[in-house]
């Protein structure tokens, strides 16, 4: 008899950056077995029906979170993708990350959600990454987190956190190997590349840096 799919409660919290949001949405909703089971369910969750979604600090449009925080009580895993870290994060979003934690949850940020699960406390004493553009503001608001720029992705017991919007994207693949194998990361249908999921680190130390340009594709 199949397996019950594990939950993943994706928070969309009012200024989350989008494509932050769709990541994991995209990643564990699209994940599936060599049986042609999908072993993920993923519930999009937020404190209001609709949140305002950004880019580079800009709202542009508005994202719906069809779910309460309530959905993601029985979570496996709660995702908390990248916000305007300027506002404050409600007390309910504080109170269920930290709930979770406690009954054995897999808390994970992408990008500034690092400062949400720092706000709750869950990243006192560990080491943990950010987008490299935003770790220095975590590490003074939380001299406590060991913020660790040079990592695409960071794992502490059962916290992780990411770098920016592609690290999220290895991260959440990285968690897909963990759970089920490397078939099923591997068989994930994206379009695009990303980094190996062995590879945690970032390949330069200018993160900001293109490529040389060439003449050639």
């Amino acid at each position: 008899m199949p397996a019950e799919p594990r939950v993943v409660a994706v928070l969309a919290l009012d200024g989350v950056v989008g494509f932050d949001l769709a990541i994991p949405c995209q990643v564990f909703g699209t994940t599936r077995l060599p049986d042609g089971t999908y072993p993920y369910q993923v519930r999009v969750c937020g404190t209001a029906p609709s949140v305002t979604a950004t880019a580079g600090g800009t709202a542009y449009y508005r994202i719906s979170a069809p779910n309460g925080l309530d959905a993601a009580a029985d979570a496996h895993t709660i995702v908390v993708p990248g916000v305007t870290t300027t506002r404050p994060t409600p007390e309910p979003v504080l109170a269920l990350l930290r709930d979770a934690a406690s009954g054995g949850a897999r808390i994970v940020s992408i990008c500034t959600g690092a400062f949400v699960l720092a706000e709750a406390g869950l990243l006192a004493g560990r080491r943990v990454t950010t987008h490299w553009a935003a770790a220095t503001a975590l590490a003074r608001r939380h001299p406590d987190v060991q913020v660790d720029a040079a990592s695409l992705y960071l794992g502490d017991g059962k916290v992780f956190t990411s770098a920016g919007v592609a690290a999220g994207l290895d991260l959440c693949l990285h968690l897909v190997r963990r759970d089920f194998g490397a078939a099923a990361a591997a068989g994930w249908p994206v379009p695009w590349s990303c980094h190996p999921p062995a590879t945690a680190t970032r390949p330069s130390s200018s993160p900001n840096r293109l490529p040389p340009r060439r003449t050639a594709p």
